[in-house]
């Protein structure tokens, strides 16, 4: 009886997303890309990449 209810359970299970968590999960990566471009494109972060870049041109091989 146990079994039968198992493969039932897994025959009926409704996989993937709603609408809604569709939409929350869209909200929520545009939000993410959001705040990831504005640290990237911040003044620390591009003065760093800089330096970082620099000190690997100007290293004497």
């Amino acid at each position: 009886m146990e079994m039968r209810a198992r493969v039932l359970r897994v025959l009926v299970v409704d996989d993937g997303m709603s609408t809604a968590e569709y939409a929350i999960g869209t909200i929520a990566a545009a939000a993410f890309g959001a705040v990831l471009y504005g640290v990237v494109t911040g003044d620390s972060i591009v003065n760093a990449l800089t330096k970082i870049i620099d000190k690997a041109l100007n290293t004497a091989v």
